[in-house]
């Protein structure tokens, strides 16, 4: 199983900023696609944004486009969300998850039951409040 760790979450303003850290195992990044993931009280755990494993192409839910941005490093083994112009409808734990796949565009966002989800970090608190 892999090992994720996030760091960086918070407390926010509206139309601040955060970024999130997800360190991974050494090599992870070249099988496995790295998804971010949110989950609000109540709610179901979604999938925000995702890198790929084969050419660090990304994908955004629509309520983050032009807002959020996940980018990896593989020599640090890092894969990070910058999260701009931040609203307190972004509040919620955030996750980071192994996903099984080499292309994030070939399957839809992941969804419960998270069936090419091999492992999760522990997850970060994001709360965004004036």
């Amino acid at each position: 199983q892999v090992q994720l760790v996030e760091s960086g979450g918070g407390l926010a303003q509206p139309g601040g900023s955060l970024r999130l850290s997800c360190v991974v195992p050494r090599y992870t990044l070249n099988y496995y696609s790295i998804g971010w993931f949110r989950q609000a009280p109540g709610k179901e755990r979604e999938e925000v944004s995702c890198i790929s494993s084969s050419d660090g192409t990304t994908n955004y839910t629509d309520s983050v486009k032009g807002r959020f941005t996940i980018s990896r490093d593989k020599e640090k083994n890092t894969v990070l969300l910058q999260m701009n112009s931040l609203i307190p409808e972004d509040t919620g734990t955030y996750y980071c998850g192994a996903i099984f796949i080499d292309l994030c565009e070939k399957v839809p966002p992941q969804r419960p039951p998270y069936p090419l989800v091999r492992s999760w970090g522990q997850g970060t608190q994001v709360t965004v409040s004036s």
